[in-house]
């Protein structure tokens, strides 16, 4: 008598079914992450601008003449003014009222659905 070797058919089919479980289960995990991803690449960038803004201020402060002059500057101006790289797909945030020196004041980048908020300090 010959020993055969290898899986059955109804083997097969159960491993398939039990993939295909598994699959349903885990793939609508998988799909929801784009949302996730938006909020990280706006708070990234509210973050990206906070910081900028920061340095700015600070190098002005200290009489550094590259300091950018962001105080008459919307929110999306200043993110290309002091920014090199923008992962936002627009800012929002109040008109700069009086353009004084030392004002804080909040912009929110945009990216998709997603939204943050960055304190931003004019110089």
């Amino acid at each position: 008598m010959k020993q055969q070797k290898g899986f059955t058919l109804v083997e097969l089919i159960i491993v398939i079914v039990i993939l295909g479980l598994l699959s349903a289960v885990a793939l609508p995990r998988f799909i929801d992450l784009s949302g996730d991803a938006e909020q990280a690449a706006a708070e990234g960038a509210a973050g990206a601008l906070a910081s900028a803004a920061s340095i700015n201020y600070s190098a002005g402060l200290v009489g550094n003449s590259d300091a950018e002059a962001t105080a008459a500057l919307t929110c999306t101006a200043m993110a290309a003014a002091i920014l090199t790289e923008d992962a936002a797909d627009s800012w929002t945030g109040p008109t700069p009222d009086s353009g004084t020196r030392g004002e804080t004041r909040t912009c929110t980048a945009n990216v998709g659905s997603a939204t943050a908020t960055a304190s931003v300090i004019d110089w």
